[in-house]
């Protein structure tokens, strides 16, 4: 495994893509309302990225992924593809935004509400929110990966959720996916220890019933075994000298750590 350990240099590059990842989520809010399909999203965030931020949308042709963004809805984990599905009232609906900006990823997502979603789904994006923070709570430099895996498990389980477990955080920069992986789920004191200059994404999918997932025959959108409703949210993370610095933080949740400081 060779994690890579960044300069000053890159830091600064990983924030400006952090911050423009952060900005397309914020400006594509408005636009996820009743009657609009996924790919009108798609387009709007693929049009701001490249004709406004003078950036590159990471995930087209990832691989082959066809698409700027990923759009899950519902009972879609992960990797949705937007598509001419319209929204409805009640869809929750997770947006993942990548951006390459000057040679350097930034990675984010949030979930939105169509309309107003139902109780269970509303708690359900809570939890997988807290569970964000909570994993995050814990990077410092001598922590271990583990001990992020067993926080975010433990805080879900206690809320009668799962965590998916095959799908993952990752380090990021250079690369859209770089070593280490980031389990979502774990035992404390294992695993990678964190050293400052480390940047990795943590994102934990939490699903309202069980954890069982599988995947569509087009090869990139998850599902929910059971169907049951999942969440996820993301953030690009990176350890500091002491203690850790989100590089994608959103203007409301900017306003959040002004207030609990």
């Amino acid at each position: 495994m060779s994690i890579s350990i960044k300069t000053p240099d890159e830091v600064e590059k990983m924030r400006i893509a952090g911050c423009l990842a952060a900005e397309v989520l914020e400006m594509v809010g408005p636009h996820v309302e009743q009657g609009v399909t996924t790919d009108e999203l798609d387009r709007i965030c693929h049009d701001y990225i490249v004709n406004v931020q003078h950036a590159v949308p990471a995930p087209l042709n990832y691989r082959g992924f066809p698409k700027s963004i990923c759009t899950s809805v519902n009972h879609q984990v992960c990797h949705g593809i937007p598509g001419n599905k319209r929204l409805k009232k009640g869809d929750i609906v997770n947006i993942d935004i990548t951006v390459i900006k000057d040679g350097f990823h930034g990675d984010t997502s949030k979930m939105f509400f169509v309309g107003q979603p139902s109780i269970l789904a509303r708690r359900l994006c809570r939890v997988t929110q807290q569970a964000l923070r909570t994993g995050i709570e814990i990077v410092r430099p001598g922590a271990q990966l583990g001990d992020i895996g067993y926080a975010i498990q433990s805080y879900v389980e206690s809320q009668d959720c799962s965590v998916v477990r095959e799908y993952c955080g990752h380090g990021i920069g250079r690369e859209f996916h770089e070593d280490p992986q980031v389990l979502h789920y774990g035992s404390p004191g294992t695993g990678v220890v964190l050293q400052a200059g480390m940047c990795f994404t943590i994102e934990p999918m939490v699903n309202a019933g069980k954890r069982q997932v599988k995947l569509l025959p087009d090869g990139w959108t998850v599902v929910t075994k059971d169907r049951s409703l999942s969440a996820q949210y993301e953030h690009t993370v990176l350890v500091t000298e002491d203690g850790h610095d989100i590089l994608t933080l959103r203007g409301e949740e900017l306003a959040q750590v002004e207030a609990a400081s």
